[in-house]
C-alpha cells in the first residue's frame, strides 16, 4: 500500500509558500504595484534634454497618478551599455526600467561584444515613446545641393568625402554605413564626442556633412549657419517640411529613425507590463506632454510592447548585417 502523507497544517503551508516566493515577486503583486519608489535608469548624463527629459516629465506625472516616485537614475558611460546592464540583471518587478534607445538596444550592443546583456532576450519592452529621422546638413557654401550630388562626389573622390557624427558607432555612423553600402560608394567617416562638436565643424566648413539627430541641428538650420539636404525616415520631418527624404531623392525604401521607449527586465509580469503601457502611454499624449516631447524634433509614437519587441528585433537584425559588412569595431 502507498505510505500515507504526512499531515501540514493549513498555516505551515501559508509560511512554508512565504517562505520559498522569491521578494521581489512579492512585491511585484499587480494589486498593489507600485508600493515603493520606481527608478528609470537613464543611460546618460543629467542634461534637461532628450532621454533625461522624457524621464523627467512621465516620471512626473506617474508620480502624480500613483503616488510613488518616479525617480531618474543617471547612469552614464560605454554609449548607454552601463545603464542597460544594470536593468537586464534587476529583479523583473517593475521597479527599475530603462530609458532604451538605439545605442543601448540595437546599435551598440552590435558593434560592443562584452556589452553584458542580449538586447533581444534580456529586457521587456514597455513601449516606444517617440521616433525621429536624423538630418544630413552641409556647409551653405557647400556645391552639394541634394543626395546626388553627394553620390556623385563621393564616386569621384572616394574615402575622402568626410561625414561627422557623435562617435563609432553611433546612429549616425551606422546610417552613413548603410547609405555608402546602399550607394556603393566609400565616405570617411570623422567621430566626435556629440553632436554639438560635429555641428560646429560643419559650420566652420571642416567636414563635408553631418549625420546627426535633427533636434542637435535644428538651431544651427534656421541661423542659416548650415544648410540640410535630407533626412532619413520614409517620410518629411515636421521641423523640415520643406527638405526631401534620402528616399524621395533616389533610394526608395531608405529609413531609418532614432527612438526612445521604456524597457523593463525579462520576465515583466504581465499585468504590471500591462499597467506600465497603459499608463505611459496615456501621459505621453497628454497635450501638455506632446508640446513638451514635440519640441525635441520627433514624432510622439507610443506602441503596444509587442509592437516594439518586433522593431527591437529587427533593428537589431539589420545593423549586425550593416556592422558586419562594414568591420566596425567599438572604440
Amino acid at each position: 500500500m502507498p505510505s500515507q502523507a504526512r499531515p501540514v497544517c493549513a498555516g505551515c503551508c501559508a509560511l512554508i509558500a512565504v517562505g520559498m516566493t522569491p521578494t521581489w515577486l512579492q512585491a511585484a503583486e499587480p494589486a498593489t504595484y507600485p508600493s515603493r519608489p520606481i527608478r528609470v535608469i537613464v543611460p546618460s548624463p543629467a542634461s534637461g534634454a532628450g532621454s533625461d527629459l522624457y524621464v523627467r516629465l512621465i516620471g512626473q506625472k506617474l508620480t502624480q497618478a500613483w503616488g510613488q516616485q518616479v525617480v531618474a537614475d543617471n547612469r552614464p558611460g560605454a554609449n548607454g551599455s552601463i545603464g542597460a546592464a544594470l536593468v537586464a540583471k534587476a529583479a523583473p518587478d517593475g521597479y527599475t526600467l530603462l530609458m532604451a534607445h538605439p545605442n543601448t538596444m540595437t546599435v551598440g550592443p552590435v558593434i560592443r561584444a562584452n556589452s553584458g546583456y542580449d538586447p533581444t532576450r534580456d529586457f521587456t519592452p514597455v513601449t516606444m515613446l517617440m521616433k525621429a529621422p536624423s538630418l544630413w546638413s552641409v556647409h551653405p557654401s557647400s556645391p552639394i545641393g541634394g543626395v546626388q550630388d553627394l553620390v556623385a562626389m563621393a564616386k569621384k573622390r572616394p574615402g575622402e568625402v568626410s561625414y561627422g557624427t557623435t562617435g563609432i558607432g553611433s546612429v549616425g555612423n551606422l546610417i552613413g554605413q548603410l547609405f555608402s553600402q546602399t550607394a556603393h560608394i566609400k565616405l570617411l567617416h570623422v567621430p566626435y564626442k556629440g553632436a554639438a562638436a560635429a555641428v560646429l565643424d560643419l559650420a566652420a566648413n571642416r567636414v563635408n556633412f553631418v549625420s546627426a539627430a535633427l533636434a542637435a541641428q535644428i538651431g544651427m538650420v534656421r541661423d542659416g549657419k548650415i544648410r540640410p539636404i535630407a533626412t532619413t525616415g520614409l517620410v518629411r520631418a515636421r521641423l523640415t517640411p520643406n527638405v526631401p527624404t534620402v528616399a524621395e531623392q533616389g533610394f526608395p525604401g531608405f529609413d531609418v529613425t532614432a527612438w526612445h521607449g521604456i524597457v523593463g527586465p525579462a520576465k515583466l509580469p504581465p499585468a504590471i507590463l500591462a499597467k506600465l503601457n497603459g499608463e505611459i502611454v496615456r501621459i505621453v499624449n497628454l497635450p501638455e506632454v506632446r508640446d513638451v516631447l514635440l519640441q525635441e524634433g520627433g514624432e510622439i509614437h507610443p506602441t503596444r510592447p509587442e509592437e516594439f519587441q518586433a522593431v527591437i528585433r529587427a533593428e537589431f537584425a539589420k545593423w549586425t548585417q550593416v556592422v558586419r559588412q562594414a568591420g566596425i569595431v567599438a572604440e
